[in-house]
């Protein structure tokens, strides 16, 4: 760690942050480092470790691990044992000089459990209290001096949404000389085991921490130190629900008496605008209401508002593709740019306003408090189906990417509601499949106004994210009963307070994920794009000189716009793209599908937005001069055998439902095989949604034909 520090004499040069859910530490963590970092305003949405350099005010650098969130040393769920594992073992390449204890000023009772457990432990800590203006609105006055004085830490107040505190809390850092606390619990009161001989044993910092890894040790967590502590007490009988209940309530005993001490209320209850709104949004009827009707609004807007720039990026790369085009030498270069890599490019792009709107209104409703609320509501119709209120956290995340929202589950303590949880979440529409959805409803649903900005095409969108969520539900409730587990289910989340959410960091979530779409989906798109246009504009031997042969013996005049259109679609037909097409059509066309919609199934399992590039470059090759859309493309599109149009509404609806339930996605794939630890749960998880599909797609499209 030397590289980080200018000089000898710095004296923290690994700092920690660990709080509750909920307390504002990736907000911190965001205005000591200045590092971009996704924050939302409700339990489990940091769950990795992430890390940051903070310059100090005498220029010295420190690094800032940003842990998950936890409630106590004693980890219930994955993202929690992460923090106990760095927090209690020394040979952790992430152990800590100093621990950054974020707490939550509205409710410092719940905060100073796990402080004072850090503190027990033998680890420096300095406390920060967090949204010290909510306190103040609540009326709730600490005094920081006497609470320093009964901790024996640092004791610093912050608004870390407004940036207010955090000079000052960078000075106390620069001028810390790291040392224990007050020790606050003697758990020689109420154990009478020899934890002092187990310290020295395995070279723990106090009883305390030798205490915490011998329990985590029984739980059967993974952590270096823990050889052979199963044993160390195999003359006595250990009771472990004992030994922490019997913790948690003495411990509770002494953060009683510094609560009394050091914190004083106005005499007056508060109705607060939280209490109000939470009457309304928690409400067993009125709360689900609300929730349908944020979502019908959601997807209204994304449709209504998002057609003007629409047609506006849709025109500027038809007038860009024509004037490289023309600019460019004619040949393969040409073509490979303007029908490969531009109409590709162009097919997928012209979505980003509407995944821009989706991203807004979802990281408004994280930032808004609102996100907690509906887990919250939700957890008992959850229960029903094998899951927990906080499996629609990752639910929710999935409409963005499933693959965050997959790593989000790592929040629930039990391993079978995690399980399902996973395995579920891909049912969820996510961002990837809105460029699909939008694309084939333009084709087949009339944009006809209901009423105001509500029209049809944004009530069909909604209905394709329901049917997703309903399948996930329905998926879990019949893998509740083939994943047999004997481990209870509890529920805890705590309710954060509403807040407004900040302009600055919702416009960066949009900045952010557009920038992400556009370079993960662009590499793929290019590269995609590149191969399909060679494949489609290459033959074996010489089928398409053949091709064209043909019609010069038969007409004579090859430059008609109908002849050329003709000798594009059997060259296409011949090619290796084509051959590969129809190949698979057999398995397909029950669906409704033909050769062309099979190719872009088999290229959108690198990504599902690559559908639209894909169908993009097809309907260009062999089109010279053709300046017209990708839509207009596939609406003027001729099934050959009925000569009616090929996108009907059988088929649009048919390919929708294909992609709400296939896992067409290689990068969930591989976080699922991460996050399970193997390769059998994702094999089920792709076999059962392929089969969801094949047969929802079989169904649909017959119904309708």
């Amino acid at each position: 760690m030397s590289s980080i520090s200018e000089g000898n004499s710095i004296k923290v040069k690994r700092l920690a942050m660990a709080g509750n859910p909920n307390s504002g530490k990736s907000t911190l963590f965001n205005m000591l480092t200045g590092l971009r970092q996704k924050t939302g305003n409700f339990p489990g949405v940091t769950v990795d470790i992430h890390k940051g350099i903070c310059v100090l005010p005498n220029k010295q650098k420190i690094e800032i691990i940003d842990l998950p969130g936890t409630y106590s040393l004693f980890p219930k769920s994955i993202d929690e044992q992460v923090t106990t594992e760095v927090l209690s073992n020394k040979q952790n390449a992430d152990y800590p000089d100093v621990t950054l204890m974020v707490a939550d000023s509205t409710n410092l009772k719940r905060s100073l459990y796990l402080c004072t457990q850090l503190i027990d432990t033998g680890l420096p800590v300095i406390l920060v209290l967090n949204m010290i203006d909510e306190a103040l609105k609540r009326t709730i006055v600490i005094d920081e001096t006497k609470l320093s004085q009964m901790l024996g830490v640092p004791v610093v107040s912050v608004n870390s949404k407004q940036g207010e505190g955090i000079t000052k809390l960078k000075s106390v850092i620069a001028n810390y000389e790291p040392k224990q606390g007050k020790p606050q619990l003697d758990i020689s009161k109420f154990s009478t085991l020899r934890w002092s001989e187990l310290k020295e044993n395995i070279n723990a910092n106090s009883d305390f921490d030798a205490f915490v890894l011998y329990i985590n040790n029984l739980l059967d967590l993974n952590f270096k130190r823990n050889v052979g502590l199963e044993d160390f007490f195999k003359e006595s009988k250990v009771d472990i629900i004992q030994l922490q209940t019997n913790e948690s309530v003495n411990r509770y005993k002494n953060i009683a008496e510094i609560i009394q001490q050091c914190v004083s209320y106005e005499a007056r209850e508060v109705s607060t605008l939280t209490q109000k709104l939470d009457n309304i949004f928690t409400h067993k009827v009125w709360g689900f209401i609300v929730f349908l009707l944020i979502l019908f609004c959601i997807f209204q807007f994304i449709f209504s508002f998002s057609a003007l720039p629409m047609e506006w990026i849709e025109n500027l790369f038809i007038w860009f593709s024509e004037m490289v085009g023309n600019t460019m030498p004619p040949g393969i270069l040409n073509d490979i740019i303007t029908k490969g890599i531009l109409a590709g490019l162009s097919g997928v792009i012209v979505f980003i306003p509407q995944i821009a709107f989706l991203f807004a209104f979802i990281a408004i409703l994280e930032d808004s408090g609102y996100m907690a609320r509906v887990s919250f509501i939700m957890d008992k119709l959850m229960r029903k189906f094998g899951l927990n209120g906080k499996s629609v956290i990752p639910l929710i995340s999935g409409v963005a990417c499933a693959v965050p929202a997959i790593m989000g589950a790592r929040t629930i303590s039990n391993t079978k509601e995690r399980l399902i949880t996973i395995l579920v979440t891909p049912l969820m529409s996510c961002s990837a499949r809105l460029p699909v959805y939008t694309l084939l409803i333009a084709l087949v649903v009339p944009s006809t106004k209901v009423w105001g900005f509500l029209n049809i095409q944004g009530l069909v969108l909604m209905s394709l994210y329901l049917i997703g969520f309903l399948a996930a539900i329905l998926a879990a409730f019949v893998l509740k009963y083939l994943i047999k587990s004997r481990e209870h289910s509890y529920f805890i989340m705590e309710l954060p307070v509403y807040r407004v959410p900040q302009t600055k960091h919702v416009l960066f979530v949009i900045f952010d994920k557009v920038k992400i779409f556009i370079l993960e989906a662009g590499k793929i798109i290019v590269a995609v794009s590149v191969v399909l246009w060679l494949m489609a504009s290459y033959a074996p031997g010489n089928r398409m000189q053949e091709i064209e042969q043909k019609y010069v013996n038969s007409h004579a005049d090859l430059a008609d716009p109908e002849i050329k259109n003709k000798i594009a679609s059997e060259q296409l037909e011949a090619s290796y793209a084509g051959i590969a097409g129809k190949a698979i059509e057999p398995i397909i066309a029950p669906l409704g599908f033909d050769w062309k919609i099979g190719i872009s199934l088999v290229t959108s399992f690198a990504a599902r937005e690559v559908f639209v590039g894909t169908m993009a470059t097809i309907y260009s090759v062999g089109n010279d001069a053709d300046e017209r859309s990708i839509r207009v493309k596939m609406k003027e599109a001729i099934n050959p055998l009925t000569g009616k149009p090929m996108y009907s509404t059988a088929v649009a609806f048919s390919l929708m439902i294909f992609y709400a339930f296939a896992l067409q996605c290689m990068s969930t794939i591989a976080v699922v095989y991460k996050e399970t630890g193997g390769i059998k749960w994702p094999i089920i998880q792709f076999a059962f949604m392929s089969f969801m599909a094949y047969i929802g797609s079989f169904i649909v499209y017959h119904l309708l034909s």
